[in-house]
Order: C-alpha cells, then sequence, then structure tokens
C-alpha cells in the first residue's frame, strides 16, 4: 500500500516534469520532419545521462537532429568534423608555449561543451577515437599533467556513416561499449520526403530555434528518473537478455552459439535499466515495464554483440540474434 502511494506520488511528479518533452519535441519539429524513433533516443539518452551513436547514410539529418536538440535545451555546442588526418589534441586540447611568461597554458578544445556532435567519428583513426574515450567515460579531460573536469551535462553524440563506405575506420570496441545506444537512423517514408521537399523549396533559410528547456529541468528530471520503479521481474528479465548474448545455448539457442563470436557486456544491463527508466519517463510513468525494455533493446545491444565469421557468410547481423533472443526469452 505504501509503494502505491509513493508511485502515485512519483507518478504525479513525472506528469509535472515531464511537460519540457512535449515542448522539446514541438521546437525538433519545426525544422525535422519524422525520425520521430531518433529523437526520442536522443531524449532517453539525455535522460539517462548517456552518450549516443547515430548512424546511417549521409543525407537523412543526423546532425540537424544533435544541433537543434542542442538549441532547443540550451546547451552550449560543439561540432567537431572527424577526418584522417585529425589528431587527439585537435580534440581535446594541448598545451600552448608563452614566451613572454616563460610558461605553458593549457588551449582547451572542442570537447568542452554540454553537447558534443562527433560528425563522421569513423573517418577518423583509431588514437583520435581513442582520444574521447576519457571524456566520455569520467567526464574529465587530461592535458598535460593537468585534469580539467567537463561541464554538466555532457553528452557526446556520435554520427558515422556505414562501415562499408570508403575512408571509414572501425570504432574500437571499448569505445562502442561506452555509448549508451547505437541507432539506426533510416531513409524518410514517401510523405515525409515529399514534406521535406516542399519545405526546402518554400524555405530555404533555416528556421531559428528558441531555447525552451533550461539544463535546471534536465537535471531535476534525471533525479526523478533514477526513482522510477522496475520490479525484480523485470530487472531478471533484463539480465536473461544480456546473459543470452554470451550464452544462448543456456537459454535454448544453441543454434546462436556458432554465430556469436562475443555477447554484450555489463555495461549493456546497466543501460537497459537506466535506458527503459528513461523510456518510462517519456510516457509519463513511474515504473518500467518488459515492453520498455523490449522497445529499447535493439539499440542498446546491437553494437555490443560481435558476429562470427560465420554469421558474416550467412549474412546475419546482431539485428537477427536480438530478434530470436526477444522471441525465445519469455517476458514476465
Amino acid at each position: 500500500m505504501r509503494q502505491e502511494t509513493e508511485l502515485e506520488a512519483l507518478g504525479r511528479e513525472i506528469e509535472q516534469e515531464s511537460v519540457f518533452i512535449d515542448k522539446a519535441r514541438a521546437v525538433l519539429a519545426t525544422r525535422i520532419v519524422g525520425q520521430r524513433a531518433v529523437i526520442d533516443r536522443v531524449l532517453i539518452a539525455m535522460l539517462a545521462n548517456g552518450h549516443l551513436l547515430l548512424e546511417g547514410v549521409p543525407g537523412l539529418a543526423k546532425t540537424l537532429i544533435v544541433h537543434t536538440f542542442a538549441a532547443a535545451m540550451n546547451l552550449s555546442f560543439h561540432r567537431i568534423q572527424f577526418t584522417p588526418d585529425m589528431l587527439p589534441a585537435d580534440l581535446i586540447g594541448t598545451m600552448i608555449y608563452n614566451p613572454k611568461e616563460m610558461e605553458f597554458y593549457p588551449r582547451k578544445g572542442p570537447v568542452f561543451a554540454n553537447v558534443i556532435l562527433a560528425d563522421e567519428i569513423n573517418r577518423s583513426p583509431a588514437k583520435v577515437q581513442s582520444a574521447l574515450l576519457e571524456a566520455m567515460q569520467e567526464k574529465q579531460v587530461t592535458i598535460g599533467d593537468e585534469t580539467y573536469p567537463l561541464s554538466e551535462p555532457f553528452m557526446v553524440l556520435a554520427t558515422q556513416n556505414p562501415v562499408e563506405h570508403e575512408g571509414t575506420y572501425m570504432l574500437p570496441e571499448a569505445q562502442l561499449d561506452r555509448f549508451m545506444m547505437k541507432v539506426m537512423v533510416d531513409y524518410p517514408s514517401y510523405d515525409e520526403e515529399l514534406e521535406i521537399m516542399q519545405w526546402a523549396s518554400a524555405a530555404p533559410t533555416q528556421v531559428s530555434v528558441s531555447a525552451v528547456v533550461q539544463p535546471e529541468e534536465i537535471f531535476r528530471s534525471r533525479r526523478l528518473v533514477d526513482r522510477i520503479y522496475v520490479d525484480q521481474r523485470v530487472q531478471r528479465y533484463i539480465v536473461d537478455l544480456v546473459m543470452a548474448t554470451r550464452y544462448p545455448d543456456r537459454y535454448g539457442l544453441e543454434f546462436l552459439a556458432p554465430m556469436i563470436e562475443y555477447g554484450a557486456s555489463p555495461r549493456a544491463s546497466i543501460f537497459l535499466l537506466l535506458a527503459s527508466k528513461a523510456h518510462a519517463f517519456l510516457q509519463s510513468r513511474p515504473y518500467a515495464t518488459p515492453e520498455d525494455v523490449k522497445i529499447i533493446a535493439y539499440d542498446v545491444l546491437r553494437h555490443r554483440i560481435r558476429p562470427s565469421y560465420e554469421a558474416e557468410a550467412e549474412n546475419l547481423k546482431a539485428e537477427d540474434f536480438i530478434r530470436n533472443i526477444l522471441e525465445h526469452i519469455q517476458v514476465p
């Protein structure tokens, strides 16, 4: 009885606080046609204090979504174009010598902002991609002998082209694992494409974006997301899904065992839990359900499962394994 009363009170708080989500969606809709699922994943990453990897061919508004999101949230924003000749210092900064003072001082790089758009991140070599690791995990950057904290909130929203495209590099597994979700950005529908074309011809200049959310609202919402209730059975369901990617034979999925080189790390369980709670917040709900987990599972797991050579020969991808796992694991 006491728990029900607490959930009802939390539900009222979430309903009041989540109003800013509709405001943010409305602003994004002034510049983005469609892509509702992608926008929701950006909001989930923000609420769960995570990072996001967006993959799709060029021209699908990935950069525009991130730029508009930062403006609507009144957050400082830096766009970093990753290139093959980029150096780590171009990202985090370096020490500059001042001959007058005869001493070095730090020049901070573009990573010092609330929202970082790492554009085409897989067009730079591994040493540059790895320079983001400390910033993403520790929310700090080391320049010379000094460590500098990054401003909160801090989010990395990276875009990448499919690895089959010319001039791209595979992201290191350690960095991939630090992204809460990998979201596939697809082509717009016929009607959406028609609307995009009409927008572009009628209003060639971009609509200006006004901030409708303040950082304080984000922090308050994150505290509410932390309080969202997740039943023990739902927690076990999350662990079962992740364990099935590592040991499919234990869950009656023997045919998947030779297809998966390695499964998801413990970060997958943590991020599935956090993202499910954030998804519940978007629905103004004080509790997470198995349906929240299933909706977000593909985005959290797809970049954490490595298909074997046998699977690649049969043209099987991580999404195929996730679908089989979701179909076989019993929902509580």
